[in-house]
């Protein structure tokens, strides 16, 4: 492994000059958030220090000296991975980018936005809606920062009908760990200049360059949303509905599957009921248009199709408290699971059309090994989230499972 070297007296003296001595910390108190994600497994690991840039100017003096004097920097945005990539493992310096939060500029005309990596994507998001534009990349962790988005390649629950972060990056700013500061890309959306460095950065974690700013591609807002709820007898059923759909040429903006025991947790731990509970396996869709009509006569399809495979009943939430109190439990059930002692959580992909069966394996595998499983994610591109549960197993059995 690599020899680093700590960060000393004169080290810290020196990054308060390059920051300012109130976005410097090194006490133990202020640097315990720093210290982890949000990730089931409670990890942490302290940094020395905690600087917080201000401006690109700023990361690249920080990075130039941490590059001469051979200390590791870990980048922080607002902490919500789930991975532990912006837990300081080396300790050195913890970068955060909290305070580098600006939205710079909304291009209306060229559909573009540029923010600077710390903005929160709900603050976006509910900025681009007042000018009824729309950010279509969706992970389900509404107060992550753009520049994690990017540097993680971020899907989530919109990537059926629009992908994920890496298709609505136009440039970046990045400085490299020597200090030099890059201008990737740009607000045109052809480029021929030979080879795109760019797409190298996005979705490298953060081990390749420090993300400043970001020229995001914008759509216009969608007139219309609504969203069913559809329960099934069993997970399979469920599942298996979702390649006839996209065979019948519909594309729903979302399709998340769910089983009935996170869904039952996440109501206890919120607070809050879905329109229906009692099913073992669940679809949630949602589908977008710019005229009522046509919308409701894709969600009738839709209905059609989940009736033919099995579905015990559709729910159609067609106002906006109503569909958002669904997604927001959907977009819960992390929390909720973590709540109940949930001791690892497998991110998995698989092809769409093979998820069922997929499932149907995890399924044995659980019974074989005495370990609750529960599964949910995003059906439309294959993304499983699988919660491997400890229960009431004491440590000893754990480790033998």
């Amino acid at each position: 492994m690599m020899k680093y070297t700590k960060v000393t007296g004169e080290v810290v003296t020196e990054l308060e000059k390059i920051v300012g001595a109130k976005n410097v910390l090194t006490d133990m108190d202020s640097m315990d958030k720093y210290s982890h994600d949000e990730s089931a497994s409670k990890f942490k690991a302290f940094p020395e220090i905690v600087v917080k840039p201000q401006n690109t100017e700023q990361v690249s003096k920080t990075l130039s000296l941490a590059n001469e004097k051979r200390i590791p920097v870990t980048f922080r945005g607002q902490g919500t991975g789930l991975s532990c990539g912006a837990v300081p493992l080396l300790g050195g310096i913890l970068m955060s980018f909290e305070d580098m939060n600006k939205i710079l500029e909304i291009d209306e005309g060229n559909l573009v936005a540029v923010v600077e990596s710390g903005v929160v994507l709900l603050n976006l998001r509910e900025e681009l809606e007042r000018k009824g534009l729309f950010y279509p990349a969706d992970p389900g962790e509404k107060s992550s920062a753009i520049g994690g988005n990017v540097c993680t390649n971020a899907g989530g629950m919109n990537g059926v009908k629009y992908g994920n972060t890496r298709g609505y990056i136009l440039g970046l700013e990045a400085v490299l760990p020597s200090g030099k500061i890059l201008k990737l890309g740009g607000k045109t959306i052809k480029r021929s200049t030979g080879y795109e460095l760019m797409h190298l950065i996005i979705g490298s974690e953060g081990t390749l360059a420090a993300v400043t700013k970001i020229i995001l591609k914008l759509i216009k807002l969608p007139k219309l949303f609504i969203t069913l709820y559809v329960p099934f007898p069993n997970l399979h059923d469920a599942i298996k509905t979702v390649p006839e759909i996209i065979r019948r040429k519909i594309t729903p903006t979302a399709i998340e599957f769910l089983e009935r025991e996170p869904l039952l947790l996440a109501e206890e731990h919120l607070g809050k009921t879905m329109p229906h509970h009692e099913a073992e396996a669940y679809l949630i869709l949602r589908i977008n248009g710019e005229k009522e009509d046509e919308l409701l006569e894709v969600g009738e399809a839709v209905a059609e199709i989940c009736m033919e495979n099995n579905a015990s009943d559709v729910f159609i939430a067609d106002t906006k408290e109503a569909q958002d109190k669904i997604w927001d439990l959907r977009g819960r059930f992390y929390e909720a699971l973590v709540q109940n002692k949930t001791v690892k959580l497998v991110d998995t992909v698989v092809p769409p059309s093979t998820v069922a069966d997929y499932m149907k394996e995890v399924k044995r595998i659980s019974e074989k090994c005495g370990v609750r499983i529960m599964g949910f994610g995003h059906a439309g591109d294959g993304n499983v989230h699988l919660h491997l549960m400890k229960d009431k197993l004491s440590d000893e059995e754990w480790k033998k499972k």
